[in-house]
């Protein structure tokens, strides 16, 4: 990125070609559509081509370029939120995929992600942080601005609530369709 922002272009190119897959199952494991997260990576990188004169190198590149995901992450969310309360359109990124599938590992990732999305909303980011994008706890700790046991604390929290949610019986661990029973026989 320094180099980057001295001029050399082709450095910027070397950045997309290592941060552009990692960047994009950042967003797809937070939103529901592949689309989105393509999209929302995409925006990343222009945050940083934009941003390329004033970065200054005070942490690892890697803690940079997530801490301006996580906060493209954020601008989304409220778009998406404000969309669904104030414009009545539902909020499909938060709703799992429903396609039919013949595959328990692709039942056991639906059961997976539907359980992470339970999850307290900073748990969950820091659980997908560590575990997803394999950022150290003290990256963690930049990103969301937290005190490090904080961030300790809250990992150990998530993988507890994620262990007892993914054990509790099959019936009660998820939630039923909206419409009732009934209405679906």
């Amino acid at each position: 990125m320094v180099a980057f922002a001295c001029g050399q272009a082709d450095a910027f190119a070397l950045l997309f070609e290592r941060y552009n897959q990692p960047l994009f199952g950042f967003f797809a494991r937070r939103v529901a559509e592949p689309a989105v997260a393509e999209e929302l990576a995409q925006e990343t990188f222009l945050a940083l081509l934009r941003a390329a004169s004033r970065y200054q190198p005070t942490a690892l590149f890697r803690t940079y370029i997530y801490a301006v995901a996580f906060k493209i992450l954020s601008a989304h969310r409220r778009k998406v939120a404000f969309r669904s309360l104030f414009l009545g359109k539902p909020d499909a990124e938060n709703q799992p995929d429903a396609g039919p599938s013949e595959h328990s590992s692709v039942l056991a990732n639906l059961l997976v992600r539907q359980a992470i999305a339970r999850l307290d909303n900073l748990d969950r980011e820091v659980l997908l942080l560590r575990e997803f994008e394999q950022l150290s706890y003290t990256e963690i700790a930049e990103v969301l601005r937290l005190p490090l046991n904080t961030v300790r604390s809250r990992i150990f929290r998530a993988r507890s609530a994620l262990q007892e949610i993914l054990s509790a019986p099959a019936h009660t661990t998820f939630a039923a369709p909206q419409m009732g029973f009934e209405e679906q026989v």
